[in-house]
């Protein structure tokens, strides 16, 4: 999915930065494909292989009624050959993202609040295998040690670019952090070299620490807030944000990831917390079918 894929760096100039004396260079992994959208590939890369190699019939896993990783998950087992199963949050409801879904092929199962949050305790996969015996079942979001393996390859990846922006190395890396999975493989990749700043969607304390912690016990990495109080909340400075550097840089957000990450760096840096002459590579991780659940948008 990668082959003949450009995946530029691409130089954010934005003039709080430009006043802090520090360079954004952004990695469009939000260019990959249009379904199966940034760093959720490289999430889900090992899994597919993994069904390859066993001659599974199929993969499933969980998430929301606008879920970035099922409808990646989706798009990814529809272009390989894998039927699908998706495990959904709450009662049955269309969106436009349910309606991709089953376009390609998902089989949805919805369970309601409660079902949804007994997906930790012990057991809860075990009657999902019986029913559809063989397939894999990949944890929300891809937040495993599989997950995290692939998204290491994204240092790999960024390097080839850094020459064209005239920078022979950078800093610090920045960007979202959902269950905290891609953030683990750069940590896990970069082995203590460079900062991973994760911007947490969801509120601290919600899980992203402690699975990079499990999966990468010395990963060095800073956390900051970047929820607007909690996992979906979006208020009127987060999209007037988006709005504005949308405008001004022509690089394409969703409100619920790369804007909010990209307004906590704003802030880091506004509070003098980026030292001038810092260089960052900030990942696009994609996502932006999610769009589609704000109408303003």
């Amino acid at each position: 999915m990668l082959e003949g894929v450009a995946l530029p760096l691409q130089p954010l100039r934005l003039p709080w930065l430009k006043a802090a004396g520090v360079e954004v260079a952004v990695l469009r992994l939000d260019l990959i494909d249009p379904l199966v959208s940034g760093n959720k590939w490289f999430k889900l890369r090992p899994w597919l292989e993994l069904a390859r190699q066993q001659g599974a019939p199929g993969l499933m896993s969980l998430g929301g009624p606008w879920s970035n990783h099922l409808h990646a998950l989706a798009a990814a087992g529809y272009s390989e050959g894998f039927a699908t199963v998706g495990l959904l949050r709450g009662e049955p409801q269309r969106t436009a993202t349910t309606d991709d879904l089953q376009a390609m092929g998902m089989a949805l199962h919805w369970l309601g609040y409660g079902g949804y949050r007994a997906r930790h305790q012990p057991g809860f996969w075990a009657p999902w295998m019986a029913q559809f015996p063989g397939f894999l079942a990949i944890p929300e979001g891809g937040a495993c040690e599989q997950g995290m393996r692939g998204c290491m390859a994204l240092l790999e990846l960024v390097e080839p670019g850094l020459a064209a922006l005239g920078w022979n190395s950078f800093d610090a890396w920045w960007l979202a952090a959902g269950t905290g999975t891609t953030v683990a493989g750069l940590a896990q990749a970069e082995a203590g070299h460079r900062l991973v700043h994760g911007a947490l969607a969801v509120p601290a304390g919600q899980g992203a620490e402690a699975n990079v912690s499990k999966l990468v016990p010395l990963a060095r990495v800073q956390w900051h807030d970047a929820s607007r109080g909690g996992f979906g909340k979006v208020d009127a400075e987060l999209i007037d944000f988006l709005k504005a550097t949308e405008a001004h840089t022509g690089l394409p957000l969703e409100p619920l990831y790369t804007a909010k990450a990209l307004l906590a760096l704003q802030a880091c840096v506004l509070a003098g917390g980026v030292a001038p002459g810092t260089r960052l590579v900030f990942v696009h991780t994609g996502g932006l079918q999610g769009r589609r659940g704000f109408p303003s948008l």
